[in-house]
């Protein structure tokens, strides 16, 4: 069975809707994932330009600037929706965790 396309969110997805609660562009997000996770996750313009045309398609955020080539984002309420699902979902991952995780079962 095909799994539901934003079933759960890759780490760059999480980011950027992340991202995406204070309108911005594109560079703007690559520049605020980095200094959110110190590093820790980077995301490449080729990613970032496909997911934000994803996201628009799937109605998760809205173009809400042009300005020449520049062109900025905001989440909308399906957007976020979308996150707290997630949120939500990492949270029951890491109860699991907690309760069955190494020495919970032994």
């Amino acid at each position: 069975m095909a799994r539901e396309k934003f079933q759960t969110l890759t780490e760059q997805m999480f980011y950027i809707l992340l991202c995406l609660q204070r309108e911005c562009c594109g560079v703007d997000v690559m520049d605020r994932v980095a200094r959110m996770t110190e590093g820790r996750v980077t995301i490449g313009p080729g990613t970032l330009y496909s997911l934000l045309e994803s996201f628009q398609t799937e109605g998760f955020i809205q173009e809400t600037r042009v300005e020449g080539r520049k062109r900025s984002y905001q989440i909308t309420q399906r957007g976020r929706l979308r996150l707290e699902e997630e949120v939500r979902r990492l949270r029951r991952q890491t109860e699991d965790y907690v309760r069955f995780g190494e020495g919970a079962l032994a």
